[in-house]
């Protein structure tokens, strides 16, 4: 299989079964929706109809309608299948299992007779399949639909939609590798999918067409330019290429830092990591770790996101991470959690973990409300109404979370990331089984004869408890790693067994021997936490920023006036609030301040500004926006 864990791990209470009720009862179903263009006020998606029209159009019937939408569009129905998908793992519903066939069933009659699968050529653009590989995203659709098929096939055991996505993969293997075709994707996606494709089916050749389009990406960095000169027309009427954008300025092993649309970026990175681990390739991953280390190091938000500019949604330059006008993409950040993913299979490093955790409880949760109706496509960290999405240096950093985009990318997949969390908590190694995140869930190995209950409070408390029963099992798990927070400098831990810490990971000895139960108890004392910024990122210089455990917090109008006029007060910490049902259940940081206690309304003056003592309340970031227009920000001038 291609993810172990979608049988095996059930979340049972606390932070993520809240998570993963909101997606299954809103979330999933009013994106069903939202594709079906069955929801009144918001854009619509025609995604859906897309598929009915292709269908019609292949039967020979004149009554279609042209293609409506983004060139992407028909990835929000391979996304929302794949989600809803997860969802049936744990919460069977026959009425949606059901919804889900009526929908393969439209898209096995959009798909053509050699496999071929995209609603945009089909309906649009007939005879101009594959010559567009730069903006038309045929491989993109294509990944998502065979990741889709995977999940399918994988939680229910059905066929229908993994037939066509085999058919799919098969027809472009025939194109890019039998027909020997110049190119590779503009975006990148179908190569991550595919090496999942090869896991699900044992099939060698999808890894070895992942492989190809990693290998040959860059070798030619003019492939694009000299693709459009040989045609007509363009998706986006663009007249030039950027090899930089499509991560193709020079082959992907040469490559040392993030460049371009950050989405993109991530996934090419994920699959370059994955295909490191499936072959063992020692340079392609160095070239994986040269991309992690600039990334992590010189180009991602302190919320975990990336991508610092709107032009291109893209990475720009080392320490260039602007607050009121960042794009932080919420698929970027989905990206850079699968990077992490990847990068800990090949290394078992706790900072892969650390780094999957801090954009999944920021960036990831804020993209979406916490009703799971509403969501953010970018994910600035101030916000001031009237500048944020009004200004045109601003205008897509929306202070409020939209019901829907035309470019709806980021819903579903935060929608298949809740439903999928399982795949990113646990991973399995050789005997040694990894808990990357901490969430309440119960695991039940049965070919390995292990059964673990976690429990936990977290993100707003650090204690973390396993309960284990071991017996006897063909293949053994003999090791429990415990990932060990960066930040968690006083953690503490008491168990049954012999434990060591590596490399932010403890390492318990579970032994071979049978045994009835045992306990592990991980304690990892969270306290409120300053973080400042490197000097190099001008923007936060005289800044500070709160934390408490995986958790960034910030400050919004609503709890404290106009943020405008306050400052941090130097050489004070924060005090952690008791647990309040307030925004689907937070815990609140008290923070000494002064605020301007004299406002002027000239625009510029030469007295001194006179202060007055005051305090400020903070809240987790992935909470912000959920009660009207406010201001808000992450990084807080001191005084």
């Amino acid at each position: 299989m291609s993810n172990l864990f979608i049988h095996s791990v059930e979340i049972t209470g606390s932070f993520w079964k809240k998570y993963q009720k909101i997606a299954v009862e809103n979330i999933i179903p009013y994106q069903e929706k939202a594709i079906k263009d069955q929801i009144k006020g918001i854009e619509p998606s025609h995604a859906v109809a897309n598929f009915i029209n292709a269908g019609k159009k292949l039967a020979g019937r004149k009554d279609y309608a042209d293609f409506y939408g983004m060139v992407f569009q028909d990835s929000d129905v391979a996304k929302w299948i794949e989600a809803a998908s997860f969802s049936l793992a744990k919460y069977p519903d026959e009425k949606l299992s059901a919804r889900i066939d009526e929908l393969i069933e439209l898209v096995a009659k959009a798909q053509e007779s050699d496999g071929y699968l995209d609603t945009y050529f089909t309906l649009k653009r007939p005879d101009q399949k594959w010559k567009n590989l730069h903006d038309a995203h045929e491989l993109y659709c294509a990944g998502h639909f065979i990741e889709a098929g995977v999940a399918h096939y994988e939680v229910t055991g059905k066929t229908n939609l993994f037939e066509i996505v085999c058919r799919l993969a098969d027809c472009i293997y025939e194109h890019f590798i039998t027909q020997k075709h110049e190119g590779y994707p503009g975006h990148p996606e179908i190569e991550l999918a595919l090496l999942k494709l090869f896991r699900s089916t044992g099939n060698a050749k999808y890894a070895e067409l992942a492989k190809h389009f990693i290998d040959v990406r860059g070798v030619d960095p003019d492939f694009y330019t000299k693709e459009m000169q040989s045609r007509s027309w363009n998706v986006w009427g663009s007249e030039s290429v950027d090899p930089r954008y499509h991560q193709c300025h020079m082959p992907v092993r040469k490559q040392i830092t993030a460049e371009g649309h950050a989405v993109r970026a991530g996934y090419l990175f994920t699959a370059m990591a994955d295909l490191a681990f499936e072959t063992k390739d020692a340079e392609l991953f160095a070239a994986c770790k040269n991309l992690w280390k600039n990334i992590t190091q010189k180009r991602m938000y302190v919320t975990g996101g990336i991508g610092s500019t709107n032009q291109g949604e893209a990475f720009t330059v080392d320490y260039d991470l602007p607050n009121d006008t960042a794009y932080s993409e919420t698929c970027a950040a989905i990206s850079l959690m699968m990077f992490a993913r990847q990068m800990l299979r090949n290394e078992k490093l706790g900072e892969y973990g650390d780094i999957m955790e801090q954009a999944l409880y920021n960036t990831v949760l804020a993209g979406m409300q916490l009703d799971g109706r509403r969501f953010f496509y970018v994910n600035p960290l101030e916000a001031v109404p009237g500048i944020s999405g009004v200004a045109v240096t601003h205008r897509h950093d929306l202070p409020e979370r939209p019901g829907w985009y035309g470019c709806a990318c980021c819903p579903p997949n935060v929608a298949r990331t809740i439903s999928d969390i399982a795949d990113y908590a646990w991973q399995l190694s050789g005997e040694t089984l990894f808990n990357v995140l901490f969430l309440d869930n119960k695991i039940d190995l049965q070919d390995c004869g292990l059964k673990i209950t976690e429990k936990t409070e977290y993100p707003y408390n650090g204690k973390i408890t396993f309960e284990i029963e071991k017996s006897e099992a063909a293949k053994a798990v003999t090791t429990l790693a415990v990932r060990l927070p960066k930040w968690a400098k006083n953690a503490e831990w008491q168990s049954d067994f012999d434990a060591q810490t590596k490399d932010g990971f403890i390492y318990f000895d579970l032994g071979r021997e049978a045994f009835t139960k045992k306990t592990i108890t991980v304690e990892l004392n969270l306290k409120p936490r300053k973080i400042y910024c490197n000097s190099s990122v001008h923007y936060n210089s005289g800044k500070v920023c709160f934390a408490f455990g995986p958790l960034i917090y910030c400050a919004e109008e609503k709890d404290n006036g106009s943020l405008l006029d306050l400052f941090v007060q130097r050489n004070t910490g924060a005090e952690i609030q008791p647990y309040t049902d307030a925004l689907g259940g937070i815990r609140k940081l008290k923070v000494s301040a002064v605020r301007i206690a004299d406002k002027k309304d000239e625009l510029y003056f030469e007295t001194e500004p006179q202060f007055e003592p005051a305090e400020m309340t903070l809240i987790p970031y992935y909470a912000w926006a959920n009660r009207g227009l406010n201001q808000m920000r992450v990084w807080l001038p001191q005084y």
